[in-house]
Formats: C-alpha cells, structure tokens, sequence
C-alpha cells in the first residue's frame, strides 16, 4: 500500500510542479481581491466576463455628494464612499443600500476588504475600519492630519508669491491589506502600516511632502510615490526604505510635479505615471530606470494596467489612451478621446479596456480592434455637456476658467465637474462594470 502511494505520489509532482508555475504566471487573472486596482499588485486586470457590448443600465445608486472614489466589489456588496462624507453599502444586484456609515467628512479613498472589515480614509484626518456587514464602526486611527498638496504660484496662477492648494490633487490615498496589516498614505506624509485588527500603528514612514498616491504590494515591499517627486521602495514589514527614485522638478508654476498616479508591480517591473508627463519603468528590485516614455507635457494622473507585454494608461492634457510595450515603452497604438482628460485609471477584463473621462463617458475600448467599442454618458454629462463643450467635442475651456487668478481657477474647476466627470476608476466584476461619476450616481452597467 506504501508503495502505491509513493508511486501515485512521484506520479504527481511533475502535474502539481506544473500547476503552481501555472498559477504563478498568471496571478493577476486568478487573484482579484477587493482593493484598488483589483490586487495589491494594482494590474488593473479583472478575471470576468466584462461588458464587450453594452446592453443598457442594470442599476444606479444615488448618493449625497460626489463619488470620487472607486467602487469595491466583494461578494453580493458594493462599497463607495462620498465628498458628503457618506461610506455606502450598496446591493450588488438591485442597487439598493444596505446600510451608510457618517464620517462627516469627504472620502476620495477607495475601500480595501478583508477579513469582514471594511478599510477608508477622509479628509478629518481620520483611517476608518467599519464591520463589512453592518457598518458599525471598529477602529479609527487619527493621523497627523490631511491637506491637499500646496504650492506658490501653482499652474501659472496669481497671486505668484500665495501658497494654493491644488484642486486637482482630488483623491486620498486607497488602502491595501497584506500579511495582517493595512497601508496607505496620507497628507501629513507618512505612509503607514496599522494592524488590521486593531488598527495599532506598525511603522510610518516619512516623505518630503503629502502622499496621496496609493500603495501597491509585490514581493514583501511597498511601492508608492510622493508629491516631493519621489518614488519609494519599503521593506512591508520594518518599513525601511530600500531604494527611492527621482522623478522631475519644477520650482517655478508646480504643474510638472508630484506623482499621484499608483504603481502597477507586474513580472518584477513598477510601472507608474507623474505630473511631469512620464510613465516610468523601474526595475522592482533595485530601481533602476528601465525607460520613461514622455507625453509632451500631459500628467499622467490614471494608474497603468499592465497584461500580456502591455501597459495601457490615459493622459491628462491630451486626453490620449496608450498601449506601451513592457520591455520597451514603444508605443503599440494610442487612441485620442477628444482631449478630455482623464484621471480615472482603465481596468482590463478580457479583451476590453474600460475607462472613464472627464467628458463624462465611460470608453469600452476593443484590445483587438483597437478602437471604441461602446461608449456611455453621465447623466450629468447629458445634461451639463453641452456647455463646456466644443462643436468638434473637446472640451471648451474659455467658457469655464475666467481668468489666471487663483480664485478663478477654482470656481472653473468646479463648474467643469458638473459636466459629470468619471474620476472613480471601473470595477469589472462578472458580466457588470461598476463606476461612480461625479454626479453622485454609482453605476452598473450590463
């Protein structure tokens, strides 16, 4: 009897040998969990179905204030939270609230889910972990305090000697849970690594300026840029640094600074964009530049997606998408969308690329075809479009921003949001994309 086990046993090593290669080649199609970008990788890559023709609007979900922030999709709930300060528990197949939770201040952090809790930060300050089933409140952990990243000068504004905060630097740092700690960066700085369970501080680690780029875990380290123009390596455990990289400066107006994109970690390469209009190749282990590929002057706010030899990512500025080879960053094909920016980050499930705009359309870009398969419009897109578009459907600026006053700035800023823009990166889970715009509806789309 001995004998015939081992015998069935050397029989199958080879088999399970080939089954783990297997599943280590292809961790990004079999492991999504419910955390930005899909795994603490952040490929953006979704094992499902996805929506390669649009049938119509499953659902939507009305919530108080602007969604920002990205869905997160776990079992039969999607989670969001709101700029009215608003964490939601939504239905995942009728759309209707399961419960809410008040933080009474704004949440651009999209949510991190393991072990039944529920994982956000808000502009109070304040690192939340809810119960995933009722919203009750678990722990809070006060950081040193939120701000926007501020400059002098920023963008070419007056007056040239007042510091500003950028109204651009719209999200907070999104969670990600790993080996019984969650990670994230704040505006104080710091990125930090909590218990998970009790929400005691392990490490933090100190940059040059507001972190608000969200981390990515490969390999027992964290990957995560900073608005002092750093990229940096940590040991995940100890939070040591192990190597940071340098990306560019620019002293005078502050527009071509600062990384807010987050990295994709993919087949030992950290992928990540910046505002001073690279999409950067390091090499994971030491962070050696590999290549930068410059788009002429567009930030690079979306974080890439990163699937068979590719890096896919959209512009800001030029409102441009863009398929990179890995080993290269030669350009495959690029698509242009009208010039409207695009902050939100595309997600891959099968061979579509779903990815939202400030136009207020969600694209469905064909891989195969290389063009757009489908597109869909904000409801306040619909409505408030028109305005601040022009008649060849890029957009018309000079009809929202006034002047080069700070002030102005700003109330433009805000009016080009009520044409609906999609910021919240999709969510692709089974046969439905989930997004939210910043009308404050939470879309599925089938």
């Amino acid at each position: 009897m001995q004998k015939i086990m081992t015998t069935r046993f050397q029989r199958a090593v080879p088999l399970l040998m080939g089954l783990a290669v297997l599943a280590a080649a292809v961790p990004a199609l079999c492991e999504n969990v419910p955390t930005f970008r899909g795994n603490p990788e952040h490929s953006g890559i979704y094992d499902a179905a996805g929506v390669p023709a649009l049938n119509g609007v499953k659902w939507t979900f009305k919530a108080a204030g602007r969604l920002i922030a990205s869905p997160t999709v776990d079992g039969a709930t999607v989670y969001i939270g709101s700029t009215a300060g608003l964490f939601y528990a939504v239905d995942r197949d009728s759309g209707s609230e399961k419960w809410k939770f008040n933080a009474k201040s704004r949440i651009p952090s999209t949510a991190a889910i393991a072990n039944g809790m529920v994982y956000f930060g808000a502009y109070d300050g304040n690192f939340y972990a809810l119960d995933a089933a009722s919203g009750t409140l678990k722990w809070k952990f006060a950081t040193e305090g939120e701000h926007r990243y501020a400059a002098t000068h920023l963008h070419g504004s007056q007056p040239v000697k007042e510091v500003m905060p950028d109204p651009f630097d719209c999200y907070l740092s999104s969670p990600v849970v790993w080996k019984g700690a969650v990670y994230f960066g704040s505006g104080d700085g710091n990125v930090y690594a909590l218990d998970s369970a009790s929400g005691a501080l392990k490490w933090k680690f100190k940059t040059g300026d507001v972190v608000h780029a969200s981390p990515a875990i490969a390999d027992g380290k964290v990957y995560i840029g900073s608005w002092d123009s750093n990229f940096y390596a940590l040991d995940a455990m100890t939070g040591k640094e192990v190597w940071r990289f340098k990306t560019g400066e620019d002293p005078d107006i502050h527009n071509q600074v600062g990384i807010q994109s987050s990295a994709a970690v993919v087949d030992g390469v950290v992928y990540f964009g910046c505002r001073d209009s690279h999409l950067y190749a390091l090499d994971a282990k030491t962070g050696d530049k590999k290549w930068a590929y410059g788009t002429k002057g567009s930030w690079v706010i979306a974080s890439p997606a990163v699937l068979d030899g590719k890096v896919y990512f959209a512009t800001s500025d030029s409102g441009m998408v863009f398929a990179l080879d890995a080993k290269s960053g030669d350009v495959i094909f690029s698509l242009d969308l009208q010039r409207w920016p695009s902050f939100s980050s595309p997600a891959i499930a099968g061979d579509v690329l779903y990815e939202g705009s400030s136009s207020g359309r969600l694209n469905a870009v064909d891989l195969a075809n290389r063009k757009v398969a489908w597109s869909f419009q904000t409801d306040a897109a619909k409505k408030n479009g028109p305005a601040y578009t022009k008649a060849d459907g890029s957009p018309n600026y000079k009809a929202a921003f006034d002047s080069d006053f700070y002030d102005d700035m700003v109330v433009g800023h805000y009016r080009m949001m009520s044409v609906g823009p999609i910021l919240s990166s999709p969510v692709v889970a089974d046969r439905v994309v989930y997004f939210g715009g910043t009308d404050g509806i939470l879309y599925a789309l089938d």
